[in-house]
């Protein structure tokens, strides 16, 4: 990660970035909130870690400058102001969370992890198409083909088929297949499943010398990469 420091008390900002590098992330460090706001709108950073009260502008107001320049980096505020008031402001002005001073560094580190994890799962976009080889399923249209041939499959076909898709090339169980398809805690003692995977066999794989949907002997099922 490569994070930004704005802090203008020199023991606290040494802390900081010591802590950081020896986690093996890259770090640029300022003690005024003008050099503080050139380095985050002309660099690229993962996070920023800004001090609420430094030399002008404060770090709300530098925040705000972002925010208002459409600039989304994962902002966190350091503060000696505790006050719900205070940390109300601070996540309205923009920042992404807010940490009370003195607080312990491992915090500080968890803290900016999960700004970060969060914005990196926000920042990737859903998909909406699934593939095995030449099998292919649009989420959307809800339409599957195989070799470019579309296949008709019925809601519960379908739901079976997609678990297969996003755990391709893994072992799926019986039990697996009944929680996450048909919502059964329970084994209910029926053939339910065999019908259904010999039903999707016979749409999925009828007339392909190489078959996707193959039975792992005493575990389940599996679906071929390709």
């Amino acid at each position: 990660m490569r994070i930004l420091v704005i802090e203008d008390s020199a023991e606290l900002q040494r802390y900081i970035v010591k802590g950081l590098k020896e986690c093996g992330h890259v770090v640029d460090c300022a003690d005024n909130g003008k050099e503080g706001l050139y380095l985050a709108t002309t660099g690229s950073y993962d996070a920023v870690v800004v001090d609420r009260m430094i030399p002008p502008p404060d770090g709300l107001t530098i925040i705000r400058s972002l925010r208002g320049a459409g600039n989304n980096v994962p902002t966190l505020v350091l503060s000696a102001l505790g006050e719900v008031d205070d940390r109300v402001n601070g996540l309205r002005a923009g920042a992404d969370d807010y940490l009370v001073k003195p607080f312990a560094f491992t915090e500080l580190l968890a803290r900016l992890e999960a700004l970060i994890r969060r914005t990196s799962i926000e920042a990737t976009p859903p998909t909406s198409r699934l593939e095995a080889g030449d099998l292919v399923m649009d989420l959307l249209t809800r339409k599957v083909w195989r070799g470019g041939e579309e296949i008709s499959l019925q809601s519960r076909e379908f739901r079976l088929l997609e678990y297969l898709m996003r755990h391709k090339g893994q072992v799926v169980t019986r039990t697996m297949l009944l929680e996450k398809v048909w919502e059964y805690h329970f084994d209910p003692q029926t053939n339910v499943i065999d019908v259904h995977i010999s039903r999707l066999r016979n749409k999925v794989d009828k007339g392909f010398d190489h078959p996707l949907i193959q039975t792992v002997r005493g575990a389940g099922y599996i679906l071929a990469e390709g």
